[in-house]
C-alpha cells in the first residue's frame, strides 16, 4: 500500500488579478467622476469665450 499525499489546494489563478483588475477600475471611475464634477476656472471660461 502507499499512502497516497494530495497537494494543497492551490488558489484559483485569475481570482486575485479580477479583484485588482475591479479596483483599480473602480479608482478610474471615481477619479474620472471627480475630474468631470469640478468646476472650469473663470479665467479658462473667459479664454474661451473669446474664441466664440
Amino acid at each position: 500500500m502507499t499512502s497516497e499525499k494530495k497537494a494543497p489546494e492551490k488558489p484559483r489563478k485569475g481570482t486575485a488579478a479580477q479583484s485588482k483588475n475591479r479596483d483599480m477600475g473602480s479608482a478610474l471611475r471615481s477619479v474620472y467622476q471627480k475630474t468631470v464634477e469640478e468646476a472650469v476656472p473663470d479665467d479658462l471660461m473667459a479664454l474661451l469665450g473669446k474664441l466664440d
